[in-house]
């Protein structure tokens, strides 16, 4: 059985919702693009080794579009690596309608999204799932998801839709490696999945 990890780039309030542009998920959403004057070359550098070793994407339909219209175009570029490997891999895309799957080796799910999910972490070693904010909701929900990397910028917005949202529920999770922060104060975190739901206890005791 392969591995699902979540790729998220979240604020200090754990909004996720559009960092890499204003035309992403605009609606009644004022701060699209917010990640970009943050970038600094730590995050680039652990973005990129955290893409290592993957061997498909799997996407909402949204993330999957502005994917679509942008990676194809990028080999050659300064984000040569990256783009060679995205076009590549295959790419599993969560839709209720018909998107258009014209970038190569792509494919929507089968409606029973759970199953379908399953069934690719199955095929594949090293599944990755960027952004994609819905999609993560399900996956959270459903405790399916072997690790989530997490890069928090220092920011807040008060606004927006967030990485543990409607999907939330108990969970354990173990910290791999200590936090990095890069010199425009960004931390990066990665966890893995744990067993079991959070203990409580009392202090006073």
């Amino acid at each position: 059985m392969g591995l699902i990890d979540i790729e998220m780039f979240a604020t200090l309030d754990l909004v996720g919702q559009a960092p890499g542009g204003p035309d992403e998920d605009p609606v009644g959403f004022p701060f699209g693009g917010w990640q970009a004057p943050l970038l600094d070359e730590v995050a680039g550098a652990q973005v990129g080794t955290a893409y290592e070793g993957t061997d498909a994407l799997l996407l909402g339909r949204r993330t999957y579009e502005i994917f679509a219209a942008y990676w194809p175009h990028q080999e050659g570029g300064e984000d040569n690596e990256i783009a060679t490997l995205f076009n590549s891999v295959p790419k599993y895309v969560a839709s209720r309608g018909r998107p258009d799957l014209s970038w190569a080796g792509s494919t929507q799910l089968a409606p029973d999204l759970v199953d379908s999910v399953r069934e690719i972490r199955d095929r594949h070693e090293h599944v990755k799932v960027v952004g994609s904010l819905n999609l993560v909701q399900t996956l959270l929900r459903e405790k399916l998801y072997d690790r989530l990397d997490l890069w928090l910028h220092p920011i807040v917005l008060g606004v927006g839709k967030k990485v543990f949202d409607k999907g939330a529920v108990p969970s354990n999770v173990m910290l791999l490696a200590p936090p990095v922060a890069g010199p425009k104060g960004t931390v990066y975190l990665r966890y893995r999945l744990a067993d079991g739901t959070p203990a409580t206890g009392d202090k006073r005791t």
